[in-house]
């Protein structure tokens, strides 16, 4: 048991003392990165979707 509040305290004190967290701008900038971003790939994944969509569509109704 001694061993588990040993190894708590120890990561505290890591989290604490020597992890360099980012400051609250780098944050907002990086979150606005990742939302655009994601933003961007959906919009592409979209219109693939939409091109393969219609190519299916054409597709079945030359067969028809």
């Amino acid at each position: 048991m001694s061993k588990v509040v040993s190894f708590i305290k120890e990561a505290y004190d890591e989290m604490l003392h020597k992890v360099s967290w980012p400051k609250y701008s780098d944050l907002q900038s990086s979150s606005v990165l990742v939302l655009v971003a994601s933003f961007i790939f959906a919009v592409l994944i979209g219109v693939i979707d939409l091109g393969f969509n219609n190519m299916m569509d054409w597709f079945y109704n030359i067969i028809k």
